[in-house]
């Protein structure tokens, strides 16, 4: 008898160069040991991870992030941003000098994707990510109002009335945990 599954759904992953795109598809593929995450090497092109979960199978295209590749990203758009459920653009929290950068790659993708016929055919989540449990005490440059201040800059980039978007604060860290075992 062969396993039932629920259609494919196809997250894309996009951002700048080392911000963690990888990690978070690895995190959603459910990888947890710290080794992978420190041989972790920059995304090549695309990255294209594969997963069952919940009776669905998952397909996580993970775009790298190096200039040369948004540039191609952007020119045959066509080719990377077609047939996805889900797209997350994720932008460094910690890397504050390549806000501006980040945004305007943001931007740039956000303007190509108001062009397609159907906007609303996907979910898209923005990751503020390396939001680490330990952020303040290791940069405590980025304040709430600096988080607030990207946020709104975000927000001014596109309308709620055009997407449906959430932006969420995002770690692949987590503070200790302790369970009982018997």
């Amino acid at each position: 008898m062969t396993e039932s599954l629920k259609p494919v759904k196809v997250l894309l992953i996009a951002g700048l160069d080392n911000s963690g795109k990888t990690s978070i598809a690895y995190s959603l593929r459910g990888t947890r040991n710290l080794p992978t995450f420190c041989k972790t090497k920059p995304t090549v092109r695309r990255n294209i991870l594969s997963i069952r979960a919940y009776d669905s199978e998952y397909i996580i295209w993970d775009l790298g992030g190096q200039a040369a590749y948004r540039d191609e990203y952007l020119e045959n758009f066509n080719n990377y941003f077609k047939g996805f459920d889900k797209f997350i653009y994720v932008f460094d929290v910690q890397d504050i000098e390549r806000y501006d950068l980040a945004l305007e790659y943001y931007e740039k993708i956000i303007n190509l994707l108001k062009n397609r016929n159907n906007v609303s055919d996907f979910e898209l989540s923005i990751f503020l990510h390396k939001y680490d449990p330990d952020l303040n005490n290791i940069r405590p440059n980025i304040t709430d109002e600096v988080i607030d201040d990207l946020k709104e800059k975000i927000k001014k980039i596109i309308d709620k009335t055009e997407f449906f978007y959430q932006i969420f604060k995002t770690s692949i860290y987590c503070l200790f945990d302790k369970t009982v075992t018997d």
